[in-house]
């Protein structure tokens, strides 16, 4: 194949290459020299910030983690307050019952022995009235029938021998 048919740009002359060369050289030069340090500050400041964005975001994500886990802590403390309560409610609860059971033994206890001592007073008062009814009727009775049997003295002579024989016989 023939390069010199081809065209200029494909196939520089010296001259040519020469001042490219050195313009590449002197651009090369100034964004060495200007650019690439600022390219670099700011590839670097960018890196820092996402470095620093980076551990923001990890210190943010432990921070909740922490806070999700005092929020469990105080959910759980919570709750076992709150069995606590109702614990306690239920032994007070309890006890309040317990008291007013035997508060009520202790009045129903009152009451039937109350109610027994007046049944037992009703009982010797009506026990004490059928035997002075009895004594009355019995003297009446006893009365009644001594008149009519001792009428006469021979008849109370009779009684009297009786009873004296009954005595001695005992």
């Amino acid at each position: 194949m023939d390069f010199t048919q081809l065209p200029a740009i494909l196939t520089p002359d010296l001259g040519l290459l020469f001042w490219m060369l050195l313009a590449f050289l002197v651009v090369f030069g100034v964004l060495a020299k200007f650019g690439f340090p600022a390219i670099v500050n700011m590839v670097d400041e960018r890196n820092k910030y996402i470095d620093d964005s980076l551990r923001k975001a990890h210190e943010a994500q432990e921070r909740l983690a922490n806070i999700e886990k005092e929020g469990e802590s105080i959910l759980q403390e919570a709750r076992e307050k709150q069995a606590q309560i109702l614990k306690e409610a239920a032994e007070s609860r309890d006890a309040i019952v317990e008291q007013a059971q035997q508060k009520a033994r202790a009045e129903g206890a009152r009451l039937l022995d109350e109610a027994k001592a007046a049944i037992e007073q009703e009982k010797k008062a009506a026990i004490a009235d059928i035997r002075q009814q009895v004594a009355t009727l019995s003297v009446e009775i006893a009365e009644k029938v001594l008149r009519q049997n001792l009428r006469d003295d021979k008849s109370q002579m009779d009684l009297i021998d009786r009873m004296l024989d009954a005595a001695t016989a005992n």
